[in-house]
């Protein structure tokens, strides 16, 4: 969906090219610059989705739909009108025309699908207005349901944020369309005073010419110094983006991650504007990725917009498709730059003496460097930055982990994960909480039934215990059957957002488990008397991502204890036992 006003947005795309000379782009930015700020008088309405002051409509009896995380920062960015010129969640036609053109069916160049898909049968199908609530339950809007279609599995384009429920089975999912209609603003978390409107940001930035960067990933001093360069070319200010729905590279909390734009702030000119953004991460090419926070940046005021060719192509994903998008700013690359040891300053490495220059870290270095509490280099980033860095990342041997047992009843997990526990409460240096199977099951998630849904939830719970206890620094030991791929992958989603997660498969084979049966449970499911038992009337999907896999039919507790304490102490979570 888009609003009437946007139509006259597209005289002002730029085709997507990656300008060298700062000079050109300006002269290729002044017309779009004249024409947002001083063309026509556009108000804030004519290309956002109507935010009313309060509820204006009766949402009583409506139908609702929990939004992802993902999904929240949509419909916060819809409302705002950083996706001027949409003004609701795109249908088949939109999608097609942009997945395969690069733009809306109607000629509009856009970049990537804006799309709400929940699964089928969670919103009636005479439903055509819906309640979408943040994932406190809070309403924040209306969707006017103006089409619903199936969606295909390939075309999946929503996000996965830590409130998405997956299931391995791939329920049928359908693309609601429509307009949306705010009534209330969502409640932000930390730095909740740094959110502010795309028209309130324009209106600060003025007319003079604005160098954006949009990021996922805390600044370094390369970064730093191409911000520099750039904007003094430009005689621009400087507006720094970090994006915050979805989790952040190397810092993963998006709080962190605008706490080191925040130390990166303080070494660039008087003037640079921080404005965190929701923008969430999408399954799409490099080029895609760019030219979304273009629009973004636009919104926000931005005449050019900075990449880093290396941030952009993180996670493997391609470069480009077949399709040639567009960008409504010039895009300009970072260009490659080095560190001149002999000036002890970042500059393009055109400049720098032959021999004199050190690369970049490689792809991961950091990490590794943060998580074996190693000294990052001097020369990589400030000294507020690799505070921030080590805050937010300390040595895996500081850090929550949650070593995550799954295996048949009868396996071994609920022997070996005991075991564990004292042989970790023996050596002291670390605290650690047990979250067995048949405890739990007493006590967090008494009443549950065997039910896939049940035995989900169930795992869900512990996800969210062990999640805690990962949080603040402890070492979490579950030890559930856990026998669906998709709550296994939940939990460790959960868990990667404050901490590490090791899965162990006890992968005992299930005629072993059932000969050691003590409680009879194998007997009376075979005699139809338990029914959902997994292994025997209910399926076990094996991970195929264990990070250890141990067979108690062939070695003894001792040595299941020693092989999981070792992967430990290898990983860095636990020191040697020399040391």
């Amino acid at each position: 969906m888009r609003g009437g006003g946007g139509r006259a947005c597209r005289n002002y795309l730029a085709r997507w090219s990656l300008c060298v000379y700062p000079q050109a782009c300006l002269a290729v930015a002044g017309a779009w610059i004249t024409a947002q700020r001083s063309g026509p008088a556009h108000t804030e309405v004519d290309v956002t989705a109507e935010a009313a002051a309060g509820p204006a409509v009766d949402i009583t009896g409506l139908p609702s739909w929990t939004l992802t995380e993902g999904q929240l920062g949509d419909l916060e960015l819809l409302l705002m009108g950083a996706f001027a010129p949409l003004t609701g969640f795109l249908g088949p036609a939109d999608v097609a025309g942009v997945t395969g053109q690069g733009t809306l069916a109607d000629g509009t160049p856009w970049p990537v699908p804006v799309v709400l898909d929940v699964p089928e049968g969670a919103v009636p199908a005479s439903a055509t207005k819906l309640t979408l609530n943040d994932p406190e339950g809070t309403p924040l809007a209306i969707l006017d349901i103006t089409g619903r279609s199936p969606v295909q599995p390939q075309e999946r384009y929503g996000q996965l944020g830590r409130h998405a429920r997956l299931d391995s089975a791939a329920p049928a999912m359908v693309r609601l369309s429509g307009p949306v209609t705010g009534f209330r603003e969502p409640e932000h978390g930390p730095f909740r005073g740094l959110r502010r409107t795309p028209a309130q940001v324009r209106t600060e930035l003025g007319e003079a010419p604005v160098l954006a960067f949009a990021t996922r990933r805390p600044l370094n001093s390369r970064q730093i110094g191409q911000l520099r360069h750039f904007a003094g070319q430009l005689k621009a200010r400087l507006l720094l983006l970090p994006l915050v729905s979805g989790p952040a590279e190397v810092v993963i909390r998006p709080e962190a991650l605008v706490r080191a734009v925040s130390a990166a702030a303080k070494h660039l000119p008087p003037g640079t504007l921080l404005v965190p953004v929701p923008l969430a991460p999408r399954d799409t090419t490099a080029a895609r990725e760019i030219a979304i926070r273009a629009v973004v940046a636009a919104a926000y005021g931005a005449t050019h917009l900075l990449v880093d060719e290396r941030d952009a192509d993180r996670a493997g994903r391609p470069a480009h498709d077949d399709v040639r998008v567009e960008t409504p700013i010039p895009v300009m690359p970072g260009s490659e730059w080095a560190y001149d040891r002999a000036a002890e300053v970042w500059r393009p490495l055109a400049l720098i003496e032959p021999g004199t220059e050190q690369s970049d870290l490689a792809a991961g270095e950091l990490e590794d460097l943060l998580d074996r509490g190693e000294d990052v280099p001097a020369w990589f980033a400030p000294p507020g930055v690799t505070a921030e860095l080590r805050r937010a990342r300390p040595p895996r041997r500081q850090r929550g982990v949650v070593v995550f047992f799954t295996g048949l009843s009868g396996s071994g997990k609920s022997t070996i994960a005991r075991a564990l526990r004292d042989a970790l409460a023996e050596r002291g240096d670390r605290t650690v909480s047990l979250l067995d199977g048949d405890l739990v099951r007493q006590l967090l998630s008494a009443g549950l039934t065997f039910s896939r849904a049940d035995r989900d939830l169930n795992i869900a719970r512990i996800g969210y215990v062990a999640t805690e206890v990962a949080r603040h620094g402890g070492i979490a030991i579950c030890a559930p059957i856990a026998p669906y791929e998709a709550a296994r992958a939940q939990v460790r989603r959960m868990v990667s957002e404050v901490g590490d997660f090791l899965l162990i498969h006890v992968a005992t084979p299930v005629a072993v488990c059932e000969a050691r049966d003590r409680k009879g449970l194998y007997a009376k499911a075979r005699a139809g008397l338990i029914e959902h038992f997994t292994g025997i009337s209910d399926p076990y999907e094996e991970p195929r991502n264990a990070d250890l896999t141990i067979d108690t039919s062939v070695m003894s507790r001792q040595e299941a204890v020693e092989a999981v304490l070792g992967l430990l102490t290898s990983g860095g979570w636990l020191r040697s036992a020399a040391v």
